[in-house]
């Protein structure tokens, strides 16, 4: 099943700029997904198992590499477009 994430980090720090890109750049580094990113959010499509185990990975990275960061996740299932 093909799913699309919508996920913003939220590091709780002054220097909030190279958590979020480190992440970002960790998320690019998976050909099985696409990584689409804007301003406020980046946008992850891919199958299921997939996608929720590089997320389950990065996000554990994450909260092991920085004190305080806070992660704002929607998934929806069957996206409409590629």
């Amino acid at each position: 099943m093909k799913i699309a994430v919508d996920i913003s980090l939220y590091p709780l720090d002054n220097n909030f700029i190279p958590p979020i890109s480190d992440f970002i750049s960790r998320l690019n580094e998976h050909p099985s997904l696409m990584v689409i990113t804007n301003s406020m959010s980046t946008q992850i499509k891919g199958e299921y198992d997939v996608v929720m185990g590089i997320l389950n990975q990065e996000v554990k990275e994450t909260f092991e590499n920085h004190a305080k960061a806070v992660f704002a996740i929607k998934i929806l299932n069957n996206p409409i477009s590629d």
